[in-house]
Formats: C-alpha cells, sequence, structure tokens
C-alpha cells in the first residue's frame, strides 16, 4: 500500500484481514495522511480475522461488519477519516445484508459488489441479483463486478445494472425478443451484431429489435428506435412510427445510419 501511494495511486485499499499489526496500519495511515490518499477497509469473507469467525462460529455478515468498522475506529484513533469501506463476499444474500447492516452504522462511503462471482454468465446473474437489491436501497457510491474474464466485460456489466436501476444516464440499452414460431430473420446474430454496434453511440436511447412484422411493431413501439424481421426483410420504426422496409442483410446498416443522424 505504502509503494502504491509513493507510485501515485489516488486511493489504497487495506484489508484488515491480512493487514497485520497496529504498527504496519499506522505506517499505512501516515503516508496516506500525508498525501491525502484515501484509504479502502476492504473487508472480504474469505479472509475474515479468526477472532471474529470464532466469536460468531462462522462467517457472517455482522462479523464483516464489525471488522470493517473495528479497523475504521483504529484509523479514525490515528486522526484520519478520509476513508471509504467495502464488505464483499461471494454469498449473494451475506452480502445483501451485510450491507444493510453497515448502512445503518455509518455514512461513510461505500463500495459495494459480490466477490470472486465467477464466470460471464453466472458471475453476472449474482452480481444484478446482488448489486441490485444493495442499490435499490439507495446504499453505496461505487461499484464493482468481479467476473473471470476480460476487464471490460465487468465495465459494461457495471453501466447496465445502473442504467437497469435508473442510477445512470447514457449509452444505448438493447431489449430484444427471446424468439418464437413467427421469428422471421436471423434474429440472434442481428441482436448481437447489433449490441455490438452501438457500443460507439453515447446516446440516451432504446434500441429494441423484433423477430417478426407480427407483434415486433407494437413491441418496438416502446423503444426510440427499432427493427422487425420479415420475410428476408426488416421493418425499421422510429419513435413509434414505421418509417421504411429494408433488406435483411441491410437492417445494421440502416439502422447504424439512423443512430448517426440521430434528432
Amino acid at each position: 500500500a505504502i509503494a502504491a501511494m509513493e507510485n501515485g495511486a489516488d486511493k489504497i485499499r487495506i484489508n484488515p484481514g491480512n493487514i497485520g499489526g497496529e504498527d504496519r496500519l499506522k505506517a499505512v495511515v501516515s503516508v496516506a495522511r500525508e498525501r491525502q490518499i484515501p484509504i479502502r477497509v476492504g473487508v472480504n469473507s474469505g479472509s475474515l480475522e479468526k477472532d471474529i469467525i470464532a466469536k460468531y462460529g462462522k462467517v457472517t455478515a455482522e462479523g464483516l461488519v464489525e471488522s470493517a468498522l473495528d479497523k475504521v475506529r483504529m484509523i479514525e484513533e490515528m486522526d484520519y477519516d478520509r476513508i471509504v469501506i467495502s464488505i464483499k463476499s461471494s454469498d449473494v444474500m451475506m452480502s445483501i445484508k451485510a450491507h444493510e447492516l453497515i448502512a445503518q452504522k455509518t455514512d461513510y462511503p461505500l463500495h459495494v459488489g459480490i466477490t470472486e462471482a465467477g464466470t460471464i454468465h453466472g458471475g453476472n446473474i449474482k452480481s444484478a441479483v446482488g448489486l441490485g437489491v444493495i442499490l435499490y436501497q439507495g446504499i453505496g457510491d461505487t461499484i464493482r463486478v468481479s467476473l473471470t474474464g476480460d476487464p471490460l466485460e465487468e465495465i459494461k456489466s457495471a453501466k447496465l445494472i445502473l442504467k437497469s436501476l435508473g442510477l445512470r444516464k447514457g449509452g444505448i440499452e438493447v431489449v430484444s425478443c427471446p424468439t418464437c414460431g413467427r421469428t422471421q430473420i436471423d434474429l440472434i446474430k442481428l441482436a448481437t451484431e447489433v449490441e455490438e454496434m452501438v457500443a460507439d453511440f453515447d446516446l440516451d436511447l432504446k434500441v429494441a429489435v423484433m423477430g417478426c412484422a407480427v407483434n415486433g411493431p407494437g413491441e418496438a413501439r416502446e423503444a426510440d428506435i427499432g427493427v422487425a424481421g420479415g420475410h428476408g426483410e426488416g421493418l425499421l420504426i422510429k419513435k413509434g412510427e414505421i418509417i421504411r422496409k429494408v433488406p435483411e442483410k441491410e437492417l445494421l446498416e440502416a439502422l447504424r445510419m439512423e443512430l448517426i443522424h440521430w434528432k
């Protein structure tokens, strides 16, 4: 932590479970105070102190909160209060309970996340459920989605979670139907391509990708712009109105051009 600060880190994280004795904490706080660098007290269920586990009989939400607040009090006694708290577990329900408890006990900023959530598929589901419940209660100041995969996927997922809760504006939201017997185009391919394409746009819009011309137009009317598939072609729908038919192979480009010239 000290080396990180000496080399320009804007914020550091300490783990109460493995930082060592009070002397080590004092050394870290001294450098942080001198440079006015915030300290994140980051408690993790996998490294909770043995004495706290013994007290509660196992890793619990209450134990995680106690560990965090103990270290916060120690830092405050060292005359420093630029503190952020994080309490993380791979157990979604434990994480939710821990954040509800800590939010009642402190006004320090909270960094929230589900740690060791897993691979992209499972990790996204656990993170969306856990963070969704926590954030919906107004708890949390910064977030991290932890995935075993490309870190860029973590950022995409975090933005989508925030946008889904109305906590973030900007960026296009793509909605698409689950396909059914009426699907008349290669919807899975098109929806995937649309999602990749819109990542280049910083527009606060909803784009619909629908698989048929029966229900598609009606469903797409709730979006700002969308397409609904037909036999080898699709309908381009803008602000609730069908504006033209487009050959299936040209749908993606037609949608892209509409976004480029969006008004």
